[in-house]
């Protein structure tokens, strides 16, 4: 069976039991609502925001006046840029909002030295200048420059003055957000834990608890099943040298777990390319994956115990490190020699699909309960199990003589702190 894969996901995540069939992950409260991005829709080559979603930016969240935020959405005015085109420079006015439509946008400011570092990158749905909307004042702190062909959406101060005159409604919205309190809250947005250190005496300590997600994840397990069919005279006259029916429960138990794979990557769900918090996915520096861009995904996570890449992207990393005369080591894992980048092995899977235009994405994470990472989840237990949440049953003979064996896995995965798994998307991989 040419299918098989090493299936090195399966093998390296910690798997718990999921009892009652679902895995609830309770979190800490962190501030942030909604997904973080801007939905656009186009016509040809005009594009618009779609006006319910303007409430993704802090200031407008949790206006519900649609009517209002069609008017604002009318008022943006698209703009095109070419690589190396600057949007917004660092030291000028801060004075409009501009939501990325479509390309790459890098994120710059002064260095130490003088010459400009690179801090961020942004990429479709991202905005900067929401400060704007409460009125004019301040300076860009950085500097935005497209590095691939941008269309960007600009709410020029103009056009906010004139909203916020005309309408009462928006102005007072505006107005609260600007004066209500920040909550605390830690460096990562989580609300935070008042405590005491260093102090002398019998000072008074602050009081605090752990404010969790009020409705916190539930994650349930998904089933891949299929039956197969044998027909009696198989298993009756041509068992002898081999089994036919144990190796056709073998052949078939094989294609559950490749199967099985394939969904922990890559379903809508809980996918793990789905999964990743979008503050976890950045963007490569300039397309084909480079040792720098490795750093950035390693820089996002502590204790990250491997990554999972196309045998391609691999490829296309091995030909970077080549180019710049970097030689990766390889580690031990399992008794296989891996290659690796900083001791943290990278493991092929072709499950990571590869886009029509030459992209892919690498995944890196941290796994099992103790560091709060990620883990599979599996029910164990079940009757006629033959592996962890895998079982095979025999559901009897049809009038035709055929036997019919019900092939069933169990399976989820769940992310249970939000940097344990991080996405390097759009890596390039055929140049």
């Amino acid at each position: 069976m040419a299918g098989i894969t090493p299936r090195w996901l399966l093998r390296r995540l910690p798997w718990e039991r999921a009892d009652a069939g679902t895995y609830r992950v309770n979190r800490r409260l962190t501030y942030q609502l909604g997904d973080g991005l801007v939905s656009f829709v186009n016509d040809g080559a005009t594009v618009r925001a779609v006006p319910p979603e303007l409430a993704e930016l802090p200031p407008l969240r949790g206006f519900a006046d649609t009517t209002l935020l069609d008017a604002v959405a009318g008022r943006f005015v698209q703009r095109e840029y070419e690589p190396g085109d600057t949007i917004a420079e660092a030291g000028r006015p801060a004075d409009a909002v501009h939501l990325i439509a479509h390309g790459k946008v890098e994120v710059t400011e002064p260095g130490e030295y003088g010459a400009a570092a690179r801090v961020d990158i942004l990429a479709d749905g991202r905005f900067f200048g929401d400060r704007a909307l409460h009125g004019p004042g301040g300076e860009w702190p950085s500097t935005y420059r497209a590095i691939t062909p941008t269309i960007v959406l600009t709410l020029p101060g103009e056009a906010i003055e004139e909203l916020t005159g005309r309408y009462e409604a928006l102005r007072v919205h505006l107005e609260r957000h600007r004066d209500a309190p920040v909550p605390p809250q830690t460096r990562h947005g989580e609300a935070a834990i008042e405590v005491a250190a260093g102090h002398d005496g019998e000072p008074v300590l602050p009081g605090t608890f752990v404010d969790y997600e009020a409705s916190p994840r539930e994650y349930e397990l998904s089933v891949t099943q299929t039956l197969l069919r044998v027909h009696t005279r198989v298993a009756d006259l041509y068992n002898d040298p081999m089994n036919q029916v144990e190796q056709q429960l073998r052949l078939t138990i094989e294609e559950i777990c490749e199967r099985q794979e394939h969904e922990l990557i890559n379903n809508r769900s809980f996918g793990l390319l789905h999964n990743a918090d979008l503050r976890q996915r950045i963007q490569t520096r300039g397309g084909p994956p480079t040792p720098a861009d490795m750093d950035e995904l390693l820089a996002r996570r502590r204790k990250t115990r491997f990554f999972l890449a196309h045998p391609k992207t691999i490829a296309a990393f091995g030909r970077e490190c080549t180019r710049l005369g970097l030689y990766p080591a390889s580690v031990e894992v399992d008794g296989q020699r891996v290659q690796a980048w900083r001791g943290v092995p990278i493991h092929p899977c072709d499950k990571i699909p590869i886009s029509p235009t030459g992209t892919s994405s690498i995944i890196a994470m941290r796994t099992g309960v103790d560091d709060q990472g990620v883990i599979g989840l599996h029910r164990t237990g079940i009757p006629n199990e033959v592996r962890p949440g895998l079982s095979v049953r025999f559901t009897g003979i049809d009038d035709k003589a055929i036997m019919s064996y019900l092939v069933s896995a169990y399976y989820s995965a769940a992310v249970l702190v939000p940097d344990a798994l991080g996405v390097l998307e759009n890596v390039e991989i055929a140049r």
